[in-house]
């Protein structure tokens, strides 16, 4: 699995939890989780397709 993928990985995880730890305390910035969330899911997406494509060319 390339770097990339798993630090976004990472990320996503990190921020689905900040998200929840937010909502559960009120605060409406778990949107702004919830919006890094979807977007380092869709990066760790495409670096595992980008590799996933790689592969098969070469």
């Amino acid at each position: 699995m390339p770097r990339l993928a798993l630090y976004a990985i990472a990320v996503c995880v990190l921020a689905a939890v900040a998200a929840v730890i937010s909502f559960v305390q009120g605060s409406w910035l778990g949107i702004v989780w919830v919006l890094l969330a979807g977007l380092s899911s869709n990066m760790a997406w495409f670096y595992l397709r980008r590799q996933r494509s790689e592969s098969a060319a070469g």
